[in-house]
């Protein structure tokens, strides 16, 4: 690519066309008219910028519109076929991989199953998922411009290895990253899945305005990813936001917690401790998720308080059956277990995000992963309940509104960032 030079013309161009295919991004199709209104362009400079545009492949003719003195005006969009990416989120059981065109529309997904916890050829496993969703999308693998990957560990920038991943293995290669770009003939990233769902809330969920966030993701794992003025702060080993590993009080005292599942947070709020608990409260399940939206739905099937002093009509009290007084009774006895098992599981999670509040003070927390997004709002309230009794600043608590797969959207997010950044100054000659 030719850096274009300051104050040159090449440079002015290369300002235009970048803002001219942002405007496309976000308003949708524009005519010429309102695509110089949008950038401030004269009529003349807008033509010659889509005709650069559309002789690089950039931007397609979408039709004509007529306007209200029947003049007619030919309507720009993006060409979505421009590029295409790829974002994988792999965990121990699957990789679910996902393509996207330049517009950020997914157009073919594949999840690729992991045979138990058996060593695998990571670099192809990747191309395996990769091609089958590249499969569903009509493209050749070949025609990807990158691929980010997602993945429940953290890549030390010093070692180019994987860590915090013992429980993936065949993914701990020397210089993963370019292993994997070798294997699959193109750019490669790998990030930290919680990391990634933090992106996905930055591009289009609930931290699109906050500068300084942190997002707990509590599911089979715990993390915490954390961005400070719009970007991810990751650590000088990589390990920033594994807070799984972080002592607890109340937790048992772990060291040398290399192995996955080990530390003071994950013994205590990790999915066995999650699902012990609540059983211990009567709420069962096969796993901590269901056994928590149990917990939450007996929060919601709890009979409201009686109103002290309510008028009464003259034989009601008769006609209420014995069976719907003890139904009553029920359901507010089991939603006092509820209460009671979901405030231990957010004091829990409340001691632990005190810790990073005294450290981090951030103006957001974001709650994530499928135990906390189990637990709804009403796990939110009381998390954030416990948490201000604990901390001197109080940051607002958010459940995530990201929908679908965070991690998966948010690698999409970061290879779409990545690939815009090149294609957009494709022009410049």
């Amino acid at each position: 690519m030719t850096i274009p030079v300051p104050g040159t013309p090449s440079l002015l161009r290369a300002i235009n066309d970048r803002a001219a295919l942002e405007m496309l991004l976000v308003h949708g199709p524009l005519t010429r008219p309102e695509l110089g209104s949008l950038t401030g362009l004269s009529k003349p400079t807008a033509s010659q910028l889509l005709s650069r545009l559309e002789q690089a492949g950039l931007v397609v003719l979408d039709g004509i519109r007529e306007g209200f003195t029947g003049r007619t005006a030919e309507v720009y969009r993006i060409n979505p076929t421009a590029a295409h990416v790829a974002g994988l989120d792999v965990s121990p059981a699957r990789i679910h991989a996902a393509i996207a065109d330049l517009t950020g529309t997914v157009i073919g997904e594949h999840t690729l199953p992991t045979p138990g916890r058996t060593h695998v050829d990571a670099v192809a496993r990747t191309r395996a998922a990769t091609e089958g969703a590249a499969q569903v999308a009509g493209v050749r693998l070949g025609e990807l411009n990158r691929i980010v990957i997602g993945i429940q560990g953290a890549l030390n920038p010093s070692t180019g290895r994987l860590a915090y991943a013992a429980h993936l293995p065949g993914w701990h290669l020397p210089d993963l990253t370019g292993r994997l770009s070798g294997g699959l003939g193109l750019p490669v990233a790998i990030e930290n899945d919680v990391n990634l769902a933090a992106l996905a809330e930055l591009d289009h969920g609930q931290a699109t305005e906050a500068r300084d966030f942190v997002l707990l993701w509590v599911s089979d794992g715990i993390g915490l990813a954390v961005v400070l003025d719009r970007t991810l702060h990751r650590g000088a080993h990589g390990g920033a936001g594994e807070v799984a590993y972080m002592p607890l009080a109340g937790a048992p005292l772990v060291r040398g917690g290399r192995w996955a599942h080990t530390g003071g947070v994950q013994q205590a709020a990790g999915h066995p401790a999650v699902l012990k608990l609540m059983r211990s409260h009567g709420f069962r399940g096969t796993d901590a998720v269901k056994a928590v939206g149990r917990a939450t739905a007996a929060l919601d099937r709890r009979p409201a308080p009686a109103v002290s002093g309510a008028p009464t009509a003259p034989g009601t009290a008769s006609r209420t059956s014995a069976a719907a007084r003890r139904t009553s009774e029920r359901a507010a006895e089991e939603g006092d277990r509820a209460t009671a098992a979901l405030t231990e599981l957010a004091t829990r999670l409340g001691v632990a995000l005190a810790n990073v509040v005294a450290v981090v003070d951030p103006e957001l927390i974001v709650l994530s992963g499928d135990v906390l997004l189990a637990g709804g709002e009403a796990l939110r309230s009381l998390i954030e309940r416990e948490l201000q009794t604990m901390t001197v600043p109080r940051p607002r608590l958010r459940l995530s509104s990201v929908d679908g797969n965070a991690v998966l959207a948010g690698a999409l997010h970061l290879a779409l960032t990545q690939t815009r950044d090149q294609v957009f100054s494709s022009t410049v000659t």
